[in-house]
């Protein structure tokens, strides 16, 4: 079989596996992004508390590789509680959410701590609140900042995603893999598999741009 005859044939079992990569990646960079704002809030905070608790977990979770904790969360923690089963699909779900949420931590701490205090104690001397100056005020500006380093975050996160492959959930290159042992045609797999990979990563290159170019147009 030819190396376009044999294209033909494997890539819709190859784009089936690309949407679970696709899905798992865009669900890890949201409950990611909501995690990791209340981690950076928390690492902001005059509360000594939650500051301490919010760089407990970036330290912890930054410092260990995701393939670990892939394997935490799918293995160890239900071996611990014989009733609680954890499909692969949820398990590396909650996987990459953590892990995007320590990464993503930090770039909100970074982006929030970047801007001018003065714009806090305008805020403070209109009448604001604290935690209304934040979300009226800091945030909005803050999350400009925030875009370039978050969407290099969700493309590194496509990429990540390809560990879940070591807990049977059928994704791109799991998918692949499974091809491969059917067809043992290495070389051809591979390059479409990378193709794909190279196809996501472009393409959301291209819309994180065009995002920026639209929120600098109000700024």
């Amino acid at each position: 079989m030819d190396f376009f005859t044999f294209a033909i044939t494997y890539l819709p079992y190859l784009l089936k596996g690309a949407l679970v990569t696709i899905e798992i990646a865009v669900i890890g960079i949201a409950a990611g992004s909501i995690i990791g704002l209340s981690l950076g809030l928390g690492r902001v905070s005059k509360v000594k508390i939650f500051s301490k608790i919010s760089g407990l977990y970036i330290w912890a979770v930054r410092g260990t590789p995701l393939l670990l904790q892939l394997f935490v969360i799918h293995f160890a923690i239900p071996s611990m509680f014989s009733a609680l089963t954890m499909p692969p699909f949820v398990s590396a779900c909650i996987a990459l959410s953590l892990n995007a949420g320590a990464y993503i931590a930090e770039i909100a701490r970074g982006a929030i701590q970047s801007i001018d205090k003065g714009q806090m104690e305008a805020a403070r001397s209109l009448g604001l609140s604290n935690r209304q100056a934040m979300r009226y005020v800091i945030i909005p500006q803050a999350f400009r900042r925030m875009l370039p380093p978050l969407g290099n975050e969700f493309i590194a996160l496509i990429k990540e995603s390809s560990l879940v492959s070591t807990i049977a959930l059928y994704d791109l290159l799991r998918t692949g893999q499974q091809i491969i042992s059917s067809t043992y045609r290495y070389m051809e797999i591979f390059i479409m598999v990378g193709a794909i990979y190279l196809l996501l990563t472009t393409l959301m290159t291209a819309v994180v741009g065009k995002i920026e170019r639209r929120v600098s147009v109000y700024e």
